[in-house]
């Protein structure tokens, strides 16, 4: 199986369970790759024979705007979607990660990670 990842994809969201987070809001950051058969669009140079990493990242983004308490949910939902919209994707791996969590100390990022295959 061939591999396309996004790495670093920013995004300013509001994630989390204190009311301030969802107020202010905070800087994010995405990493996704997705496994796929890449030898058709090897040989062809065609866009529409392979993974669309512009369609990944709006994924990515579309999500990520839309508010959650926890970053698990939010993964999921990334997975969900590139398993709804991209049928040749056969695994998927996300990682959020919150720049600078509220967590009363000097911590550079919490991050989740969710691993997916296709059934």
């Amino acid at each position: 199986m061939d591999t396309i990842t996004l790495n670093n994809i920013r995004v300013y969201a509001y994630h989390g369970c204190l009311p301030e987070e969802t107020k202010i809001g905070s800087d994010y950051r995405v990493d996704l790759s997705v496994e796929a058969d890449l030898n058709l669009s090897a040989e062809t140079d065609v866009l529409s024979d392979t993974v669309d990493y512009v369609h990944l990242n709006r994924i990515v983004k579309e999500e990520m705007s839309q508010p959650s308490k926890l970053l698990e949910h939010v993964a999921k939902r990334i997975l969900d979607r590139i398993f709804s919209e991209l049928e040749p994707v056969k695994a998927s791996k996300v990682k959020v990660s919150k720049l600078n969590p509220p967590l009363g100390g000097d911590v550079e990022d919490v991050n989740i990670t969710l691993s997916r295959e296709r059934d």
